[in-house]
């Protein structure tokens, strides 16, 4: 009895401490969705407050698009988020998982080199890749443009070397009986292995989507003109005043919620495949 007691209270304690994590991690958000109901001066004078008071919807209205002096084209930069995400993403998963195969499977000369100049690659800062992207852009015309926006990070180190991970787990005799009945490399990736590694492509989907979703450094420099404002980047202008004057505090929390929206949803609905996919796809060879 007594160990049953001392058992019970130890969960209880555990699951109050959880509780208080979640709190602490949760009220940031929390505070984010009031201060969106809030006007410029309750939110100036009361930033921590739960309940808006009074209660306000003109952040919202100039979101969306409502108001007829609203300055703030959201759903333009929602449009190009959603286009450039998804391109970036179906690039990705499509040349990434090929390369992957190619290091995993097909021999080559120079295989090992060239796997370890991927393996390079994860090494270097992205930051430090921002001066010579932005100069071969300009050089090749796509500067502040669509294709700029996209054909540059349409394929990453990171997924080519998650991919291959996983083509390696693959049993080589399945590939094997695949080429007595007559099918070739392609056929033999495509109808045969890429099915095997869903939870590696689902993985790499998601893994894509969040990163493009929310790259910033790479748009500012690729894009100079308003139109091809993304979220990040419109939002990084709308903070910094440059299309407003005031704190803005209501505005720029509220289309700072409205933009982490998608990608909470998309974890949320595929996180047991996600971490499946990451424990799976972090097995050694």
């Amino acid at each position: 009895m007594v160990g049953a007691s001392h058992s019970r209270r130890t969960k209880v304690a555990g699951y109050a401490l959880l509780a208080v994590a979640a709190m602490l991690y949760l009220g940031p958000f929390f505070i984010q969705i009031a201060t969106s109901f809030k006007t410029d001066a309750a939110a100036t004078n009361h930033p921590l407050s739960l309940i808006p008071d009074p209660v306000s919807l003109a952040a919202w209205k100039r979101i969306f698009g409502f108001t007829s002096n609203s300055s703030v084209p959201f759903m333009r930069w929602l449009a190009n988020s959603v286009l450039v995400a998804t391109c970036i993403t179906l690039g990705r998963v499509f040349l990434d998982s090929l390369a992957g195969y190619a290091l995993a499977r097909l021999h080559f000369p120079g295989r090992r080199a060239v796997f370890s100049m991927v393996l390079a690659v994860l090494a270097v800062p992205g930051v430090v890749l921002l001066i010579p992207r932005f100069l071969v852009l300009k050089q090749l015309g796509l500067f502040d443009s669509y294709p700029g926006m996209i054909l540059p990070i349409a394929v990453d180190a990171t997924g080519i070397y998650l991919m291959r991970q996983f083509f390696m787990q693959v049993p080589v005799s399945l590939e094997e009986a695949a080429r007595i009945d007559g099918a070739g490399v392609w056929r033999t990736y495509w109808q045969v292995v890429l099915p095997l590694v869903r939870p590696g492509i689902l993985t790499l989907t998601i893994l894509s989507f969040q990163g493009s979703w929310n790259e910033f450094s790479y748009f500012l420099v690729a894009t100079v003109s308003p139109r091809y404002y993304t979220l990040t980047t419109g939002l990084y202008n709308l903070v910094g005043g440059s299309l407003g004057a005031g704190n803005q505090y209501p505005l720029n929390l509220g289309a700072a919620l409205l933009t982490t929206i998608p990608v909470a949803i998309l974890f949320f609905v595929f996180q047991r495949q996600f971490v499946r996919g990451q424990l799976t796809g972090g097995t050694k060879e």
